[in-house]
């Protein structure tokens, strides 16, 4: 009995110790799923807390809601300005123009015309009274009317082609505008039997005669020619007042009587190979044309003084050379006497105004932002405005523009953290727009700092930017973006871009310089690169200004990455070419192989006999030193290719021949090609996303700090 007593107490132990296993593990579970949640819960909300972070932060959608001014003018009484506001429509994937009024005062500010259409060039006519406009309200752009007090409009015209320059005549009986004009020219008479009733052939042949014979945006160039046009301003058939296969295009200036109209225009023969060759015309009402000057080189931009004395025009010598100076001259009215007024500024000036009958204001850009000056006809300049700039949205450039009616200016103005809005200067200046407050008051941005240093090759003092990431910690190093602008003959600036601070927001610190061969800072310095781009020279300036951020402790010298457009891409095609340095590259329609670029893109007839030493096929080692292509067995980066399908000012077939040869040598490469862009790639908002989107995409593949597992997921 006591055994089996034994035995039962045993078993009943046994079974205790099972059950109080059995309870400590369904608590340790407990416990450890209630580890689990709270390690769950945490992550959870340390994402939520990233997440309100990042929406604080510029974001790639912010793209669609960003407006700015693009163009302001002053009413004849100096009380109103209308401009004309950009806003991105997110449905059609456009930017459309609406026009807007605000007092110069300050006291209202209200939409005039508004809609899902666009509304642009808005010009005052003579008394005030009437405001035309160009808008597509009823399909093709046409010119407009609308009377102010009434607020009726009236359609003045009803052409088949694209308006531009519209210009009141003094007496607001006419407005004179441009408009292409299609010629009938066939090369040849070919016999072709005829079509039976119904029968579908192929599509007729296509005959090009013209050394110009193609542009960006527009592609093939059926023949045709620029006119002046004049319309009555109460509406009317429009009489074409030029003649002959010649272009006459350009700004338009009447005389004060209305009897005649200044323009510019190359009526030679030979004109399809002089780029920078034109001369002042007059035209009267009857169409006879009067040729006022004939220098060598470029006479432009004409505007009459208020009493029909003088003419100020623009004027660039002829030299072959890749960038020149543009001044301002005047002239008295039958072309004699002619002054140059901005000789002692070492800048292309351009937008001449007449403030009175003696003083004339302008606009330069200097050191990266446009200003406005007024200049007397004794050549004394005082400053008004500066700070212009805020009209590209993308990237950086010095883009702005002004208009003025006696003492008071308008512009338009940003900041770095804001695109342009409306300002006007009277005796102070002041603001008359917040038009992105909705969309950026909310929002950190990266903080633009500039900086000055000296390249490496030669000492040359190099002007640059760089963006900081949002809520930047100084006790770290960051990842760098050198970014490379176009042209090369334009530049950057510290105004607001949305591509480069989308970069800042994703942890970047981005680098963009004003190299050598940038405009703003003279002649001398924008020659620099004559027969030099891209070069060891250019390279120098912008790793220059790598290694001095580098050397501020900012930068993570081993997560540098490169990328550029156009220009800026030729520079970063030819950079991967000298260095290893970079992670990864972004090359966006590049210049590969001047040799064929040249010959295929739209811009071979001014790059030919002002870039280059002489034609490519007396020049072959120049042209090549000048190629990235040349430099391609070096090259070991990473390298993304990004054009437009119908680009003709940087070909696809550039970019392809550089996709083709980088893969010969086992490069790792992608080419994305942007189908129906041309060469502005970022011309559409969902565009511009799609670029820095993909830039970005790329450099995090190729960034070393990027954990192995998630790179391994990523290739």
């Amino acid at each position: 009995m006591s055994s089996i007593v034994n035995k039962r107490t045993e078993a009943h132990r046994n079974l205790s110790s099972v059950l109080a296993n059995y309870i400590a593990g369904i608590a340790l579970s407990t416990c450890a799923l209630s580890t689990t949640l709270a390690f769950a819960s945490d992550d959870a909300i340390r994402a939520d807390e990233s997440n309100v972070v990042t929406k604080h932060y510029f974001q790639s959608e912010d793209i669609f809601n960003l407006e700015y001014v693009s163009e302001a003018r002053v009413s004849p009484n100096g009380e109103h300005v209308v401009y004309v506001r950009r806003s991105n429509d997110i449905m059609t994937d456009s930017t459309r123009s609406n026009l807007w009024l605000a007092s110069v005062d300050g006291k209202y500010h209200r939409p005039l015309l508004s809609s899902k259409k666009s509304y642009y060039s808005p010009r005052w006519s003579p008394d005030g009274s009437r405001l035309a406009y160009l808008s597509n309200e009823e399909g093709k752009p046409q010119l407009y009317i609308r009377w102010m007090d009434t607020g009726q409009t009236a359609l003045v015209t009803n052409v088949t082609s694209s308006l531009g320059n519209i210009t009141w005549s003094p007496d607001g009986k006419h407005i004179a505008f441009t408009m292409s004009v299609d010629a009938k020219e066939k090369p040849l008479s070919v016999n072709m039997p005829k079509k039976p009733k119904g029968a579908k052939w192929s599509p007729s042949f296509e005959y090009i005669t013209k050394a110009r014979y193609q542009a960006d945006g527009r592609g093939v160039l059926e023949p045709a020619y620029t006119h002046i046009f004049v319309v009555p301003a109460d509406g009317g058939t429009a009489r074409q007042l030029t003649s002959g296969n010649y272009h006459h295009s350009g700004s338009l200036s009447f005389s004060p009587d209305s009897s005649t109209i200044y323009f510019s225009a190359n009526r030679s023969d030979n004109w399809e190979y002089e780029p920078v060759e034109a001369d002042i015309y007059t035209v009267n009402m009857r169409g006879d044309i009067t040729q006022i000057t004939n220098f060598k080189g470029l006479e432009a931009s004409p505007v009459v003084s208020p009493d029909g004395k003088h003419v100020a025009y623009a004027r660039r010598s002829d030299e072959k050379v890749m960038y020149k100076n543009s001044y301002l001259y005047v002239m008295n009215a039958d072309g004699s006497e002619h002054k140059n007024l901005t000789e002692q500024i070492d800048n292309t000036v351009s937008n001449f105004q007449w403030k009175d009958n003696k003083h004339i204001y302008f606009q330069q850009s200097v050191r990266g932002l446009a200003q406005v000056d007024l200049v007397s006809l004794s050549g004394k300049v005082k400053s008004v405005a500066k700070g212009l700039g805020g009209t590209t949205l993308g990237r950086p450039y010095v883009f702005g523009t002004f208009h003025a009616h006696d003492n008071v200016v308008a512009y338009t103005k940003g900041r770095t953290d804001r695109p342009a809005d409306l300002y006007i200067k009277t005796s102070k200046e002041k603001q008359l727009t917040a038009l992105n407050e909705d969309v950026l008051g909310h929002k950190t941005l990266g903080e633009v700092k500039e900086i000055t240093y000296t390249s490496s090759i030669d000492g040359e003092t190099i002007q640059g930017w760089y963006i900081l990431p949002p809520d930047y910690d100084s006790s770290k190093q960051y990842p760098l973006i050198l970014e490379i602008h176009g042209g090369p003959n334009l530049a950057y600036g510290p105004v607001f871009t949305a591509e480069l601070q989308r970069m800042a927001a994703e942890g970047y610190i981005v680098f963009y310089d004003n190299h050598r061969g940038s405009t703003g800072y003279g002649e001398r310095f924008a020659l620099l690169l004559q027969g030099k781009y891209s070069s060891k020279y250019d390279f120098a300036d912008h790793m220059s200004g790598v290694d001095a951020l580098i050397e501020k402790g900012i930068v993570d010298p081993n997560r540098l990455f490169i990328t550029g457009g156009s220009a800026g891409g030729i520079a970063s095609a030819y950079a991967i070419g000298l260095t290893d340095r970079f992670k990864a590259a972004v090359v966006a329609k590049p210049v590969i192989n001047w040799l064929s670029k040249v010959l295929t893109a739209d811009s071979g007839l001014y790059q030919i006999p002002f870039q280059f030493p002489g034609k490519p096929w007396e020049n072959v080692e120049h042209y090549w030193q000048r190629s990235p292509l040349s430099l391609v067995g070096n090259v070991t980066t990473p390298t993304m290719l990004i054009t437009g399908v119908e680009d003709k000012r940087t070909p696809m077939s550039e970019t392809e021949q550089f996709y083709q040869a980088l893969k010969l040598q086992k490069v790792e490469t992608v080419l994305v090609k942007v189908p129906e862009s041309s060469h502005g790639i970022a011309a559409k908002p969902s565009r511009m996303i799609g670029k820095v989107e993909n830039i970005l995409a790329w450099f995090k593949k190729y960034d070393p700090s990027q954990a192995p597992d998630e790179q391994e997921v990523k290739n």
